[in-house]
């Protein structure tokens, strides 16, 4: 069976507002979510917890009490939790509940079925909508934009202009040069062109089953003053089972497998988390060092067919349930070997931007030199620098950017070492230089 998520006005939350933000459920219909997982997620939680108040479950879960309490109703007339008053004032504040004999074999019972006991998800179709609506498309570059993201950077104006149209146009990017041309950092820096904030659920709720995709280390929270609107103002708050992030940017190297990029089911807690491309949704997936990764670069390239095409993905829960989510980034390959070398003219054809980095010219070379000297606090010398160029560089290997970093930073080692002052002789430059190429 295949899910795929309905067209926006056919969202069973009337109050789902995709260029807006989310908003929360007032009941538990409008969350979206089976009124049976519900019970079951707070049944979970009161297993694990212990006595609670409804306000800390509001909390925990990241639903209004309004949505709780038809619940924590339906479980009491069950038999499944009890309410136990607290305090000296009176009112339901002072209520805590906790589960019953029957309600705790029944929480052991869905427990080992899924032991997702966090944030309430959301449901997959409010996901799929809310991704179309935040699509990388309104992530529009200007000229600008780029000279600030690269401020101090010496990259190629050629290259700059390449890389700049190519985020704007939200194809894939092919970039490719020796090692140490600088093609990994020039990658990362993309993620500086990402403007805007983004919504990302917790989770996701597919066929009954949890899919976690929020992620701390991928997704950075960004600050709760842009919520401060008219509508808030007005009593219509943000869904907390949302976080507002900036676009993220997800970085994977030769470690990445081809089952990494399937979802990821755990056999002891019994759900799931996201593969990183459905984290990096919205944003920037970097592949980087293409061609060292286990799998054969063809086995990659064939898995990124049809996402890159249609811009959708298929991913399969362990039940066999098939399932489609929007597929809206940019996804950037980074490689020592040619496009040519790695892929054949079906996938080469959706590579939006094939963009080569190569040696830096003489002055480039030497502007990198400068801001390692200061980098390390190294004096310059232009005559120790030409030194350089002429005796070593050129002669034995081409001006790549990461070659004047290390060698300075070899200068600085060795004067910190021998308690110097640092300084760009020829004898040391030459010491350096053989540590590094040679290890003469």
């Amino acid at each position: 069976m295949l899910t795929e998520f309905m067209p926006e006005h056919q969202t069973h939350n009337a109050k789902f507002l995709p260029t807006s933000f989310p908003h929360a459920a007032r009941t538990p219909e409008e969350t979206g979510l089976p009124f049976l997982f519900l019970v079951e997620l707070v049944s979970k939680v009161l297993f694990l917890r212990g006595q609670v108040r409804l306000s800390e479950l509001s909390t925990y879960l990241k639903l209004p009490i309004s949505v709780l309490d038809p619940v924590i109703a339906f479980m009491r007339s069950e038999k499944l939790c009890e309410a136990i008053r607290r305090g000296i004032s009176g009112t339901d504040a002072d209520l805590t509940y906790n589960l019953t004999d029957a309600g705790r074999v029944r929480a052991v019972e869905i427990l080992s079925r899924n032991a997702y006991a966090g944030p309430a998800p959301v449901s997959l179709n409010d996901y799929c909508l809310r991704v179309e609506a935040q699509r990388l498309v309104q992530n529009r570059i200007h000229k600008e934009d780029v000279a600030c993201a690269f401020k101090g950077i010496v990259v190629s104006p050629v290259v700059l202009e390449q890389l700049g149209a190519a985020m704007n146009s939200g194809r894939a990017i092919f970039i490719h040069g020796p090692a140490g041309s600088g093609k990994t950092y020039l990658a990362e820096r993309l993620a500086g062109l990402l403007k805007g904030d983004i919504w990302v659920p917790h989770a996701v709720l597919v066929d009954g089953e949890v899919v976690q995709i929020y992620d701390a280390t991928v997704h950075h929270a960004a600050s709760d003053s842009a919520l401060q609107t008219g509508r808030v103002d007005r009593g219509i708050l943000p869904d907390a089972r949302w976080v507002r992030v900036g676009r993220p940017a997800v970085l994977s190297g030769g470690e990445l497998t081809l089952n990494m990029l399937d979802l990821q089911f755990d056999s002891t807690t019994r759900f799931y988390h996201a593969p990183p491309h459905l984290k990096a949704n919205n944003g920037l997936f970097i592949i980087d060092d293409l061609g060292r990764q286990r799998c054969s670069p063809a086995e990659l390239m064939s898995r990124w067919i049809v996402p890159l095409d249609r811009r959708v993905d298929y991913l399969s829960l362990h039940t066999g349930h098939k399932f489609l989510i929007p597929f809206d980034m940019v996804v950037v390959f980074s490689s020592n070997f040619p496009p040519q070398q790695l892929a054949d003219g079906s996938f080469l054809r959706r590579l939006g931007y094939k963009i080569h980095v190569g040696a830096q010219t003489d002055a480039e070379y030497e502007r990198i030199f400068r801001q390692a000297c200061d980098e390390y606090d190294v004096p310059y010398s232009a005559d120790a620098f030409h030194y350089l160029l002429e005796r070593h560089s050129k002669e034995e290997v081409p001006l790549l950017a990461c070659y004047p970093r290390d060698i300075v930073a070899q200068v600085k080692d060795i004067a910190r070492y021998t308690d110097i002052a640092p300084n760009l002789n020829e004898p040391i430059l030459d010491w350096a230089w053989n540590n590094y190429f040679t290890g003469g």
